[in-house]
């Protein structure tokens, strides 16, 4: 995702300022004291659209918890983020609060790079998230790959033709990177393509 630094501020004042009117449909973070403005990239989106459904998907058979996207925001110590993707265990959190920010920190977060991301806010992000006992699957479109952060575990990173796997935090779910940052196969089923056209229909 893309950050746009504005202002800085106390957390106090940020939550006051996110519940304006004029901003309730603005995608806004708090980390390390300054407000930053989520802005989406077409390849960025459709990354984490990708993950956020097999996550989903994963999650929803087992029914293990709850899934949010990339509107879906937590308080993370002092900051608030807005991860493309998260995934919060029932055991962790029974029921989901409806609120703006989940006052509970994720299980799993995930977070799509872009070009305009600065490496500052995420390393803060990641850093947070880390001490909240959060996990982070970071993915990288535009130099595909992935990086795994676990809470007292060195981070592992992966190339597009690896597996990423659950490991404790959605044990038994994996994907294949190759999902996530290949094309799709045109003779595959439900694929179309100029080459494989779909049948006239009488």
């Amino acid at each position: 995702m893309t950050l746009t630094v504005e202002k800085r501020m106390t957390a106090e004042a940020f939550e006051a300022f996110a519940l304006l009117p004029g901003n309730r449909d603005r995608l806004l973070e708090f980390i390390g004291g300054r407000i930053i403005e989520v802005v989406s990239s077409s390849l960025s989106s459709s990354t984490g659209a990708i993950v956020l459904g097999m996550i989903t998907l994963y999650v929803r058979q087992h029914r293990l918890g709850v899934v949010t996207g990339a509107d879906g925001g937590y308080i993370i110590g002092g900051d608030r983020c807005i991860p493309d993707a998260a995934y919060m265990s029932y055991a962790r959190q029974p029921i989901q609060p409806d609120v703006a920010y989940n006052p509970v920190a994720p299980d799993l977060a995930v977070e799509v790079l872009s070009p305009s991301n600065h490496p500052e806010d995420m390393r803060l992000k990641i850093v947070s998230y880390l001490n909240a006992g959060t996990t982070v699957w970071l993915f990288d479109p535009y130099s595909p790959h992935a990086e795994v952060y676990s809470p007292g575990r060195k981070p592992i990173r992966l190339s597009a033709d690896d597996i990423l796997d659950g490991g404790s935090v959605l044990p038994g779910f994996s994907l294949p990177l190759s999902l996530v940052f290949g094309k799709p196969d045109p003779d595959a089923p439900g694929v179309e393509s100029e080459q494989h056209p779909p049948s006239d229909v009488d």
